[in-house]
């Protein structure tokens, strides 16, 4: 090897060792920076014949196969969240077997208070207690079908923001791809666009799991699991419009609820649609689906408390349009409109202390012109024995069975803890996978004690090839004294 052959060599070493050194300590700085990917840099030979090392781009290094299965566990992990989050809270709001404050303990309070009263027609304080019971009972109905269209409306508040999460992010992986492209095509590296826009992916795919196809020049195209294109060049558009407000009645069905369009183009968002797995179809489900169906075993019971007290063979005062004990929003209560009335049940004004406090009433008749005879329970024993009557209630998620009121109260509740513990069991499941997958990709991440291994490696090469010019450089000093 002549001295020129070794000076270029070792002047290529010393620059592929300061390039090195660099990658290594960014990997360091980077260790704990969420979304960054180990670097290393192709270092090859500039071919045969010819001495030193050529510097080539810098390598990203991370297993795409590991990087797919972790999405889809992310996705799933988010949808399966979404629905334990909505039945845990469903399963607050009808309480538990324990819970003084559940649905079925203030029927049973109901209930027992309605006994007193049959013994003792003629006491008033029995009177207005059983006035208070029946208040608190009806109200906590109400409260619960409240708290359920508070969790409608939280779903599609979650979708509209979804939503224009995933616009922007589609539109920053658009730019990316330009940038990429136009950095790339220089001979400059763009990895931390790469990982920039890895992030923004990642983004996306919480909401729509995304297939990640890689084409020239460093561009990526984006299609969700059901083969609808989110970027294709040009990033898609998702429209939605959110609803300030929602009522029991308003659905996807009959026009009242926004649907989804991509591009223009209504979309199939239930959970086996195109863009199923994530938290945004997680979200319609619950908002079109799920939180319909709770809506509708509430009603049933709601409906079916209100019917065994607005029967006029029960009571001979009440006309064939007048409101039992418990009311629709104070009125008659019509079958053909059972939608909501779980959110509109309330006591009925004559009998209420907030109202009239007629509560000699529940003895002697709703409708009644005067007060009775103060020691007759006929009535009262009558409402007694209508609570615990078999009547046919029919709903999804109950079903259709013959009930007493204390039973159906207790399948309302005992529907939601199942429910909730199922949701919760897929939650775990899906958050053990996601983990699991997470930390497979986290090894293929920065190692420290290898990245400073590497570091006194590149130091050793760097001495290595210094030495070289140092004797080089008095070889030539040699030859230029002779």
């Amino acid at each position: 090897m002549s001295i020129y052959s070794a000076l270029n060599s070792a002047m290529s070493g010393l620059t592929a060792a300061s390039r090195s050194s660099q990658i290594v300590s960014e990997n360091l700085a980077n260790a704990l920076t969420p979304g960054y990917t180990r670097r290393v840099l192709d270092l090859n030979s500039p071919g045969a014949g010819v001495p030193g090392v050529r510097v080539g781009h810098v390598q990203r290094l991370n297993d795409p196969v590991v990087i797919s299965n972790r999405r889809v566990a992310e996705a799933d992990f988010g949808a399966a969240k979404a629905q334990a989050d909505f039945f845990g809270r469903m399963s607050d709001l009808v309480g538990t077997v324990d819970d003084e404050m559940s649905l079925a303990s203030q029927l049973s309070e109901f209930e027992s208070s309605l006994i007193e009263v049959v013994s003792r027609p003629d006491s008033q304080p029995r009177l207005n207690d059983l006035s208070v019971k029946a208040k608190a009972l009806a109200d906590s109905i109400s409260r619960t079908a409240e708290g359920l269209r508070g969790l409608r409306v939280n779903a599609d508040s979650a979708i509209n923001s979804q939503v224009n999460t995933v616009n922007q992010a589609l539109k920053e992986i658009e730019k990316l791809n330009a940038r990429i492209m136009v950095v790339e095509a220089g001979g400059m590296d763009a990895v931390s666009m790469h990982d920039q826009r890895d992030q923004l992916i990642d983004q996306v795919n919480k909401a729509i799991p995304v297939n990640v196809v890689r084409r020239d020049n460093g561009q990526v195209t984006l299609y969700s699991t059901g083969g609808v294109m989110l970027l294709d060049g040009k990033a898609a558009e998702l429209s939605f419009n959110p609803s300030r407000d929602i009522m029991p009645h308003m659905t996807v069905g009959n026009g009242m609820l926004s649907g989804l369009e991509v591009n223009g183009r209504a979309i199939d968002t239930s959970p086996d649609g195109p863009l199923r797995g994530g938290t945004l179809t997680a979200q319609f489900e619950i908002r079109d689906v799920t939180a319909v169906e709770a809506q509708e075993d509430l009603d049933a019971m709601a409906r079916d408390l209100i019917e065994r007290f607005q029967d006029p063979s029960l009571d001979a005062t009440i006309g064939a349009t007048d409101a039992g004990i418990f009311t629709d929003d104070g009125g008659f209560f019509d079958a053909a409109n059972t939608v909501g009335i779980s959110n509109r049940i309330e006591l009925n004004d004559l009998v209420s202390l907030t109202g009239s406090a007629e509560t000699w009433r529940f003895r002697d008749g709703l409708y009644a012109a005067a007060p009775g005879d103060p020691g007759d329970s006929s009535l009262l024993q009558a409402y007694s024995d209508a609570l615990n009557t078999t009547r046919t209630v029919s709903s999804v998620g109950l079903g259709t069975s013959d009930l007493t009121a204390s039973t159906l109260s207790a399948n309302l509740l005992s529907r939601f803890a199942q429910d909730n513990e199922t949701a919760a069991r897929g939650s775990a499941f899906a958050a053990t996978s996601f983990n699991e997958l997470s930390q497979a990709e986290l090894a293929l991440g920065v190692d420290t004690d290898a990245e400073l291994q590497n570091l006194m490696l590149v130091e050793k090469y760097y001495a290595a090839n210094a030495r070289v010019i140092s004797v080089v450089d008095e070889l030539m000093e040699t030859l230029l004294r002779i």
